[in-house]
Formats: structure tokens, sequence, C-alpha cells
């Protein structure tokens, strides 16, 4: 018997790996930041280091690059539609930070990209984001180019059992990072990280350009 999504999402424990890579932090140089009073996040590589060029599909099944995605200052969040618990609370805490950014005149958008491309097809992605807001972004894509795009921002995740259980889980990261138009990654946040903190930090980056 095919088991309740609504039921799942609300009533499974989180199977969750809140993994930070090995060294990412280290001491800070601001020399030359212009997000020097904004960042609180240091990593190896810099902040820089985060990112890669894409084109994935999206709830519209269209095709999208980063470039049209990242057009504004995007909050972007690594998970999957069958997730039960973790995945839609970090997405509706980013919708929330994207509300109340807009209440401020601050336009931001949460993005969403799916790190169980088998199962989840655009129109499950579009099914899921727009849970939380009409505006949030969705998107898929092959195998090969969501483990491009995870290994761009240095994202981790892993199936659980895919081969004996068709709802299996996924182990992933859950950072939310901000993404910035010309100036790619600049920030990310934690779980622990509420909706007025995360819109509140995201403002003084948007400010700071």
């Amino acid at each position: 018997m095919k088991p309740d999504r609504k039921l799942l999402i609300g009533g499974l424990a989180a199977t969750v790996v809140a993994l930070l890579a090995g060294g990412w932090w280290i001491s800070r140089d601001n020399s030359g930041n212009q997000f020097a009073q904004c960042q609180r996040s240091v990593v190896s590589g810099g902040m820089e280091s985060f990112g890669t060029d894409f084109t994935l599909t999206n709830g519209a099944d269209q095709r999208t690059t980063s470039q049209e995605v990242f057009s504004k200052p995007s909050l972007l969040y690594f998970g999957y539609t069958f997730c039960p618990d973790v995945c839609p609370m970090d997405s509706a805490r980013n919708a929330d930070a994207v509300e109340i950014l807009k209440e401020q005149g601050v336009d931001v958008q949460a993005v969403f990209v799916t790190v169980d491309p088998a199962r989840d097809t655009p129109e499950l992605v579009s099914e899921f984001t727009q849970q939380f807001s009409p505006e949030m972004i969705g998107l898929t894509g092959s195998v090969e180019e969501i483990d491009a795009v995870s290994k761009g921002w240095r994202n981790y995740y892993k199936l659980q059992n895919e081969e004996d259980d068709e709802y299996y889980l996924v182990d992933h990261m859950t950072n939310t990072y901000l993404v910035m138009p010309e100036q790619g990654t600049v920030e990310f946040f934690g779980r622990d990280t509420s909706p007025d903190e995360m819109a509140e930090r995201t403002a003084c980056f948007v400010g700071a350009v």
C-alpha cells in the first residue's frame, strides 16, 4: 500500500546529514571584501569557491541556465520532494524569509534543487515548491547534471537503498546558500537560522551591492 506523502512529511523523523565539508572554517581575511560587514561564514577557498554554471529543468519542464535562475538575489537549497520533514521545514523557512524581505522592499527569491532526480520530475518539483510560494523556483535534471551542481556547491547527498525500496530516503546537507547576481555565492545559512535572521543578513548583502 502506497503511504500518504502528507503523513510521511508530518510523521517521519528526518534522515538528513547536516554535514559541512572538513576544513571549511579558517581565519577571516576581509581585505577588499565589499561584504565584510555582512559575512559570518568563512570557508577555505573563500565563498567564491562555491557554485558552478548549469542548465537544469524547471517546474514548467523548461530548460533554464544558472544565469537565468540567479538573475536576482537567491536563497538556494538542495533537497527532495519525498523528504519527510526537514526539506519542507527548511523550504517553508526560506519562503518566509523571502516574504519578510518583500515586505521590506527587498527583491529576493527562493530556489530549490532536487538531489533525487530519479523520482523528482518537473511536475513533482513544481507541486512541492508551490506549497511554499508560487514564486519559488524548483529545478531538476539528469543524475549527471544534479551531481555536477551539487559538487559545485560542495553539497553532500547519498541515496539510501534506492534499489530495494521505492520510498527510499536521501541523506543530504541542509545549508541554504545566498547567491547574488554577478557576485555568485556570498554566504550560507544553517538549519538553526530563523526566517527573521536570514532576512536580516540577506538584506545586508543586498544593501552592500
